[in-house]
């Protein structure tokens, strides 16, 4: 009796042993299968990638525009920026003190609140000056204290057409040669972001002539009618952008010129003057210490925009003001012989209310943008002429807007008669 026990518990022990075993087994071969699974699921994944990539790789060697093309495969959505809350005047103080503080760049509240007014105005600027006052710095400044960094290119003395600008198709390579410049304005149109294009010494080559389209486009109302041409014609492997080879010349893009007026450069022509908006930097500011915290923004195009508009609605020249400039306008008129058309008037009745909302008066902003868009002209007439006349007009200043209010128009004057 007691061997058949024995042998039963032999028998029982022997079976659970097994069905471990068993177990055991089945847990390893499915541990296996599932790791097998997972290495073919990534050797698949990778495969796929590596297809993409060689997708990728081949449409690049074979479009005309391999930079653009990277572009595209990295960029499938319109990227937004995430607005701060702020005022004009808020962003030129705030920006004031980051330049400062941060970059120990200083520049006179006048000169920053015109600089956001001009960008307020117009999409081209030219900062001119003496060598040494911080007209590319200015610039690149602003890119650095929006966190979207500025795009510096020096202008070259040979040249003459677009191509300069943009690039060209180069026969041998079979590729198009993309600049900067090209680069980042196909970059613009993915972006509601605010791009600054600084050419660096832009007089050095006449500008009338390389900048001449450029120009033209951005006196159009419509953004989607502003078609830069970039090739003569479309072609398979073009980068999305573009259509028939054309890209969009965007609305979030500004050009700001810095010049120097010297033997070595080129007389700006009325042409870029006259839809340009004008900072001249001639004199250092006075360091200054901040004691506020300073700070990087984040603003878009659209936003910024919207604070030009604002002003615009609230505020606007006054009927005194319209009046002062009739009576000016009437005088150099039959003085003189200069007229301005009704694009000055647009900068003009621009520029005060955005002025005004950056912190500043009607008076100034007035006396600032009649210095470089109205007097200005006097530079065509015969120095001599104008020096006889020169007491004479700034009297006349004086009576319209008050003894001693127009300082940059009189500064102008003096300088004028000085230098002819």
């Amino acid at each position: 009796m007691k061997n058949r026990v024995y042998a039963e518990n032999i028998f029982t022990s022997n079976t659970a042993i097994a069905v471990y075993i068993a177990l055991f087994a089945m847990l390893v071969l499915a541990i296996i299968v599932v790791s097998m699974l997972d290495i073919k699921k990534k050797l698949d994944f990778r495969k796929q990638n590596n297809l993409e990539n060689a997708e990728k790789d081949s449409k690049a060697k074979k479009s005309r525009f391999p930079e653009l093309l990277e572009f595209d495969a990295h960029h499938d959505k319109f990227e937004k920026v995430n607005d701060d809350s702020i005022t004009l005047a808020e962003l030129c103080e705030e920006f004031r003190n980051y330049v400062a503080k941060d970059l120990g760049l200083f520049y006179s509240i006048d000169d920053v609140r015109k600089f956001i007014t001009s960008l307020g105005v117009s999409k081209t600027m030219i900062l001119q000056g003496m060598s040494g006052t911080g007209k590319t710095s200015l610039a690149v400044a602003f890119g650095r204290f929006i966190q979207v960094p500025s795009t510096v290119v020096p202008v070259q003395p040979m040249w003459k057409e677009r191509s300069d600008l943009l690039g060209y198709y180069n026969e041998f390579t079979g590729k198009f040669n993309e600049t900067i410049i090209l680069q980042k304005l196909y970059e613009a149109n993915f972006s509601n972001k605010m791009f600054i294009i600084i050419l660096d010494e832009l007089n050095i080559a006449r500008v009338e002539y390389y900048f001449s389209e450029f120009l033209s486009l951005l006196e159009l109302p419509s953004t989607s009618e502003r078609k830069l041409v970039v090739a003569a014609a479309g072609a398979p492997g073009d980068p999305k952008k573009m259509s028939h080879g054309k890209i969009i010349l965007p609305s979030n893009v500004w050009f700001l010129g810095t010049a120097n007026n010297d033997d070595s450069t080129f007389a700006i022509s009325d042409k870029v003057y006259d839809r340009a908006m004008i900072l001249n930097l001639n004199n250092r500011a006075e360091p200054f210490e901040v004691t506020k915290e300073t700070r990087n923004i984040s603003i878009s195009a659209d936003y910024f925009n919207s604070l030009v508009e604002k002003a615009m609605q609230e505020i606007e020249l006054s009927k005194k003001g319209k009046g002062k400039i009739k009576e000016l306008d009437n005088y150099i008129g039959n003085t003189f012989h200069i007229t301005f058309g009704n694009r000055i008037n647009m900068q003009i009745n621009k520029c005060v209310p955005i002025y005004v909302a950056c912190g500043g008066t009607e008076d100034e902003a007035l006396d600032d943008i009649i210095s470089k868009k109205i007097l200005r002209k006097l530079e065509s007439k015969s120095p001599i002429f104008v020096k006889t006349h020169s007491e004479e007009l700034i009297a006349k200043l004086d009576e319209i807007f008050g003894q001693g209010v127009m300082v940059n128009c009189i500064d102008y004057i003096n300088t004028l008669i000085n230098n002819g």
